[in-house]
């Protein structure tokens, strides 16, 4: 590499300029060009040269002379010995290592007859090589043998072998044995041979080889018959002899001459007429002549040959110098040998003497010469040494150019043309077979095996070196390539030939080379003309290669595009890994930006042509189908281009794929901009709708694409946003999804049964539903799929569509609530079989019936036989929950409420101006119009606004004048509403009596606050109805749309399940009475109430109190009827309905023990007398027996039951704290209320001076709205839609309520208690003033903070307050 960096420095200094101008003779350009007949000429001289210097063949000529003594040749084995004598110290004589193993081999295949060579068949030749093979397998001679390897050696042991066995029996005077020695000689030295070449050994040792045929020769120039008795002497038929064959001077017998006659397309006779004409002047002497003098001027430096200034170093010339001295002398000896008379008539000194030492590491040697076989064409070069081969550069007059005879004027410039006319022919000679392709070498077709031997003949005698013929054949081949003469892959085999030739190949007439040393390749030892040259040659073949990748190129995005590898492999491989060539980087950078904008604009031409070919002409047959297909099409082709170069995306600094993409997409996105407007707009026109689905393949596909864009372009915006144009049809599928919800859900719940469909026995709880809640949400997933698959890249769109559809779903689900609960309801207000019978019977009879039974005391109830397939659908609604909470986390709905809350107005304005949602929860009433002959009622509520319109219905209390429902609806209205509360009786027989009738208007404006209040609402009649009543502005908010949904399907579960719990709850209230506490008093003695009305209430002495197994025996028939029933609800419930159904059976439980003990909470006095205090013993026994009922623990610390937190709920505890003061003195009570009355207001002061602190003060002037005229009082925090989004909001909702419960202790239990001393009738009055003014302060106080946390010091009169997703929000 350092020696390639100086010679760069040297040839690019002035000094080596000036000398390639004055020498310019190296190169053909400048010069006179030669014609084809100087050159055919040149090239058939050296040819008929090579014909005079082969070896002569020779004959068997019969003599018919008279018989004489036959002669002994002159040439004798001892003569014949002494050449290799004077070599023996010369290791490529000596034979190979493992040698005499098979010559051993060999010789005992000539005795035992396994020679396949016809002359070792003969007795006498077996004899004598049987004598040798005794003598050859001695130890002290093999062991000799084996160390030295000489010739010699064992051609005299031979020789002496076979002179003593074939002179046995001979007489004194008979020496035709003699010339049998000889023979036999001659035959042993060609086995040897044989075995030589059968091992492979003969190209390892040619000297050896050539010594031993020229020996082999010698001793068969005189050889006779001599088995033949008639040619012994003395014979009378004369003798035979080998003689030389006479040349013919016939062109068929010259090989060379017809290789230039087929290459330059001479005639045979033109040929034979110029080997006639010349062949006086083309003669053997001529040749040595020329060589002499060519010796002359190298000795004398003369610029007749190559000097030092054609090389870039002095001790390269040096080199090259001594070794063509060598040659010159070995190519003399060579002619002389061939020619001997030349020697006594060669004038200008003696014949150099034969060098067989001559260094085979020559820098110019011929690498053809060691494979030169000596068959019929073998070159005249007869003795087979490697030599350097120089140049010649004759820059003489002609009369100096006279002088020689082979050698023309210029010798590069005729080489090159015969070169150039021999690679012509061989390309197009059809019967030159190509080379076997490989899996790394293609076919290719150069020179034919003749065609390289006249070059190499032609070079040996013009004396070019050889890298200047491969530097020559590189030229030619250059010129073939810019005239398109040649392949590429021809330019590439020419390349790997120059570099490293390849193998010889057998089967085709192909060239036989070996490789090419590294020494070849050091172009230290190069003359500059072949240096400046091979940069020539390279910068050509640059810009050709070049211009054909440029064309290329252009055709990249074709559907069959021409390979680029090839090129691009030649380019780097044979170009730019070159360390003799360089170019500029500004031209390589030219070259890839015209590149780059050639490549850009034929994307743009291909973009037209796909655009023409998709698009129809006239715009009314635009469809979006097209602008489909134009981005599938655009997006295969960016595809197909990105696989077709993706393991080299980059060629010349240029990306095929990059530039397609910068063309076609912008474009793209422009047409499809203008395309779909253009479509819409038709659309529009002809009153007609592009189909929805179109629009999202539209959206998918122009997605895609622009995915593609911004990956390959990210610094570059799309050409128009897709989702603002597109949207429209998102809008339009949930319009078409908000017009069929209700329809599917009424479909799917009409079909249905209401069956469990299981393959299990005993189905799981996730089976225990039916069909038509699958196939709704299935309704629901496909919609909201269908939007989800679209994969809308517009965050904000996206929510809104989330939005609108969760609304339709809620709607739906609203819809399938009604339908489920209305059926329920029928199925679970039926008659029972006695109900049924009863109804047949006449007034009378009922009368007489009832009476009957209250005389008898019948207590005996039967289970409600529950329809399976009504406790279907309570699984229906748990298992829509849990759907509807799977969705709202597969939708995120938190994060879509997020994104809308960024980007859309405020709060507030986000509120429907004429929508709100009034949250009425019916809680109890009191004082009660007692409507049946026991004294009581069954009452329930209805209500229903100012044109009639049942808005809800309540549950029915059987048998109570205080009745509690705890239910709760929700009413939209735009605007003001007076409801109308109805108290109905429910009877059996006939028709229901009114209890009473209440109003109570419903006014947006008296609960801007937005907090809760509570009503007491006095009936037309007696008593009075409690309600609680809140708003919430309706929202378009994807979390109030699901908290509604949510909501929707809790309360329809929770009435479905009081449906329930009241066809136990009478048996309940049964069995919890006074009744059965005075039936279990009275030690079972039952008296019927009717007796008992008659005869009087005389108390009756108490003999013993009952015992503990009294006090559970009782409930028995209770637990025996709960068992029944739960045994038909466990068949089909789910667990966690099951235990919901339990849970509220609990609270049904309790409700029922407190009332047994207190009457409701209220400032009047009531008429219920408190129990004894082994009563409320009795009472506790119960709630403890029914506590380990409903929990059902295992024994094992486990449980089958209701969990133990539930059990132990806040109305339990109160139900426990009742205990410690059920019989307190009223003074004692009284004094208790006061102080959790002031440790509650002392409590809600340091809580309000908190959050003052926090906060700016409050202001005066509190403004509570037109509610509290109506004498509604601001209550405590109410579920709000928001706190109902999912099932997590929900729980986490009712834990807060629970801990609120237990952590904010009351006196309300005490205040019920006191209702029972008519003594404490003003404290309760009092006290019911005191908590109406605290809650009031407590309301405005939050008002207040309210108003300043929403950055107001003072109250606004108008408008409503904005909700937050726990409660009220502050007004901005």
């Amino acid at each position: 590499m350092d020696q390639n960096r100086g010679s760069n420095r040297r040839l690019n200094s002035l000094q080596t300029r000036e000398r390639l101008q004055r020498n310019g003779s190296g190169s053909a350009r400048g010069k006179r060009p030669v014609s084809a007949q100087d050159a055919y000429l040149y090239a058939l001289r050296v040819a008929f040269l090579a014909y005079l210097l082969q070896p002569r063949q020779k004959r068997v000529q019969h003599v018919a002379a008279a018989p004489k003594p036959v002669q002994r040749s002159s040439t004798s084995v001892t003569d014949l010995v002494k050449d290799f004598s004077l070599i023996r110290d010369s290791k490529s004589t000596r034979f190979p290592h493992g040698f005499m193993n098979e010559l051993d081999k060999r010789i005992t295949g000539v005795l035992v007859g396994r020679e396949k060579m016809p002359e070792y068949k003969d007795a006498t030749v077996k004899r004598t090589f049987a004598v040798f093979l005794n003598e050859f397998k001695a130890p002290q001679f093999r062991k000799s043998m084996e160390k030295d390897r000489r010739v010699e050696d064992l051609l005299l042991i031979f020789f002496s072998s076979a002179t003593k066995e074939l002179q046995k029996g001979k007489l004194p005077t008979d020496d035709s044995w003699k010339l049998m020695v000889d023979r036999h000689v001659a035959l042993f030295i060609r086995l040897i041979s044989a075995t030589l070449t059968a091992n492979g050994w003969a190209q390892d040792k040619p000297e050896l080889s050539s010594r031993l045929q020229t020996m082999e020769k010698k001793l068969l120039m005189h050889d006779q018959d001599l088995s033949s008795e008639n040619q012994r002497n003395g014979g009378q038929g004369g003798s035979t002899i080998e003689v030389e064959v006479p040349r013919s001077y016939e062109v068929k017998d010259m090989p060379l001459v017809l290789v230039v006659s087929r290459i330059f397309g001479i005639s045979y006779q033109a040929v034979q007429d110029d080997i006639n004409r010349y062949k006086s002047v083309w003669t053997e002497k001529a040749a040595l002549q020329d060589l002499k003098t060519y010796q002359a001027h190298l000795s004398l430096m003369s610029k007749k040959t190559l000097n030092s200034d054609d090389f870039d170093l002095d001790e390269a010339y040096q080199a090259w110098r001594h070794q063509e001295t060598q040659d010159l002398s070995q190519m003399i000896l060579a002619i002389v040998q061939s020619n001997p008379e030349l020697a006594k008539s060669t004038p200008g000194g003696a014949v150099p003497q034969f060098r067989p030492h001559a260094s085979t590491e020559t820098a110019y040697h011929d690498p053809m010469r060691k494979q030169s076989d000596q068959s019929d064409h073998a070159s005249s070069y007869v003795i087979d040494q490697p030599v350097d081969m120089s140049a010649l550069n004759i820059n003489d007059d002609a009369e100096d150019d006279a002088a020689y005879t082979y050698i023309p004027p210029d010798p590069r410039v005729y080489y090159r043309a015969v070169l150039k006319e021999a690679l012509t022919y061989d390309l197009a000679d059809t019967g030159l077979e190509p080379s076997e392709a490989t899996s790394e070498v293609p076919s290719i077709k150069l020179l034919s095996k003749q065609s390289a031997e006249l070059l190499n003949e032609i070079a040996l005698r013009w004396r070019l070196p050889q890298f200047s013929r491969l530097i020559l054949f590189l030229d030619v081949i250059k010129e073939k390539y810019e005239e398109q003469a040649i392949s590429l892959d021809t330019l590439d085999a020419a390349f790997n030939y120059v570099k490293e030739p390849p193998p010889p190949d057998k089967k085709a007439n192909r060239m036989s080379v070996v490789q090419v040393p590294d020494s070849l390749f050091d172009r230290s030892k190069w003359t500059i003309h072949d240096y400046a040259l091979n940069q020539h040659i390279l910068t050509a073949l640059h810009q050709c290669l070049l211009r054909e990748l440029f064309e290329i190129m252009l055709l990249v995005f074709d559907s069959k595009a021409p390979p680029l590898g090839p090129l691009m492999y030649v380019l780097n491989n044979h170009i730019y890994d070159d360390p003799l060539f360089s170019a500029p980087s500004e031209e390589l950078d030219q070259f890839t930006e015209q590149l780059r904008q050639a490549l850009k604009q034929r994307a743009a031409e291909v973009y037209r042509e796909i655009l023409a070919k998709i698009i129809p002409e006239t715009k009314e047959e635009w469809e979006f189908y097209h602008v489909i297909e134009l981005g599938k099409a655009v997006v295969k082709l960016c595809e197909k281009i990105q696989k077709r170069y993706r393991k080299n995306p980059e060629i010349m600094g240029v990306s095929p794929m990059m530039c397609l993409v910068e063309e076609m997409f912008p474009a793209y996105a422009a047409d499809a901009r203008d395309l779909c407007a253009r479509i819409m707009d038709v659309a529009h026109e002809k009153g007609e709708q592009v189909p929805v689905q179109d629009g999202f393949d539209l959206y998918k596909e122009l997605v895609e694409i622009r995915r593609i864009h911004k990956d390959a372009l990210p610094n570059r915006r799309f050409g128009f946003h897709i989702e603002g144009m597109l949207q429209e049809f998102v809008w339009r599928w949930i319009e078409m999804t908000d017009a069929n919800l209700i329809g599917w859900v009424d479909n799917a719940f009409k079909v249905d049964q209401f069956r469990i469909e299981s393959q299990n026995p005993v189905p799981m709880d996730d089976e225990r539903h039916s069909v038509s809640v699958v196939d709704m949400f299935r309704s629901f997933n496909q919609s909201i799929e269908q939007i989800v698959s679209l994969n809308w890249d517009d965050d904000l769109q996206y929510a809104k569509f989330m939005t609108a559809v969760s609304k339709s779903i809620g709607l739906g689900l609203a819809r399938y609530c009604e339908l489920v609960e209305q059926k329920f309801s029928r199925e679970m207000d039926r008659l029972t079989p006695e109900q049924e019978a009863a109804a047949g019977q006449s007034r009378q009879e009922k009368w007489i019936s009832m009476a009957k039974d209250l005389y008898t005391g019948k207590e005996k109830i039967e289970p409600f036989n529950f329809y399976p397939e009504s406790l279907v659908k309570l699984n229906n609604i748990e298992y829509a929950m849990l759907q509807l909470d799977k969705l709202e986390r597969e939708i995120n709905v938190d994060a879509c409420a997020e994104v809308i809350q960024k980007h859309a107005p405020p709060p507030q304005q986000r509120i429907r101006a004429n929508n709100y949602v009034f949250t009425i929860k019916i809680i109890e009433a009191e004082d009660l119009k007692a409507c049946d002959i026991n004294g009581l009622s069954d009452p329930y509520v209805v209500l229903g606004d100012e044109y009639q319109k049942r808005l809800a219905k309540t549950r029915v209390i059987y048998g109570n004048l205080n009745p509690r429902w705890d239910e709760t609806i929700d009413i939209t209205t735009n605007g003001p509403l007076n409801i109308i509360a109805t108290i109905w009786d429910w009877d059996t027989l006939g028709d229901h009596d009114c209890v009473g009738r209440t109003s109570l208007k419903l006014d947006p404006s008296h609960f801007r606050d937005f907090m809760p209040r509570e009503y007491w609402l006095d009936l037309d009649t007696q008593g009075r109805l409690l309600l609680r009543v809140s708003m919430e502005g309706e929202r378009d908010d994807i979390q109030f749309y699901f908290g509604k949904a949510f909501r929707t399907l809790k309360r329809t579960e929770r009435d479905m399940t009081r449906k329930i719990t009241d066809k136990l709850s009478s048996f309940i209230n049964h069995s919890l009475s006074r009744r059965a506490l005075k039936a279990l008093l009275n030690r079972g003695i039952t008296v019927s109430s009717v007796t008992s009305y008659f005869r009087g209430a005389r108390p009756q002495s108490v003999v013993q109190a009952p015992t503990q197994q009294d006090i559970t025996k009782a409930l028995e028939p209770l637990f025996d009827y709960f068992n029944e029933n739960f045994a038909i609800m466990k068949q089909t419930l789910t667990d966690p309905a099951m235990i919901m159904v339990m849970t509220r059976l609990w609270k049904e439980v309790l409700v029922t023990v407190e009332a047994l003990l207190v009457p409701p909470l209220s400032d009047k006095l009531s008429q219920q007398r408190p129990l004894t205090r082994q009563e409320v013993d009795i009472v506790f026994k119960w709630l403890q027996l029914l506590f380990d009922f409903f929990h059902a623990a295992d024994g094992e610390g486990g449980y089958d039951g209701v969990p133990m937190d539930v059990l132990k709920s806040p109305k339990y505890h109160e139900l426990q704290n009742l205990n410690f003061f059920y019989f307190e003195s009223t003074e004692d009570l009284i004094r208790t209320s006061e102080a959790m009355a002031a440790a509650t207001q002392k409590r809600q002061q340091e809580q309000s001076q908190r959050l003052n602190r926090l906060s700016a003060p409050a202001a005066t002037g509190h403004q509570f709205g037109g509610a509290l005229g109506l004498v509604g009082m601001p209550s405590r925090k109410h579920k709000t839609i928001m706190l109902s989004r999912n099932l997590g909001t929900m729980k986490k909702a009712k834990e807060e309520k629970r801990k609120e419960a237990q952590a904010d202790p009351n006196d309300d239990m005490i205040l019920r208690i006191l209702r029972m001393r008519p003594e404490a009738e003003r404290y309760l009055k009092d006290r019911s003033r005191q908590k109406e003014r605290l809650q009031a302060a407590q309301a405005a106080e939050m008002i207040v903070r309210q108003s300043l946390n929403a950055g107001g010091g003072r109250m606004t009169g108008t408008g409503g307050l904005g909700m937050g997703p726990m409660g009220p929000g502050p007004r901005r």
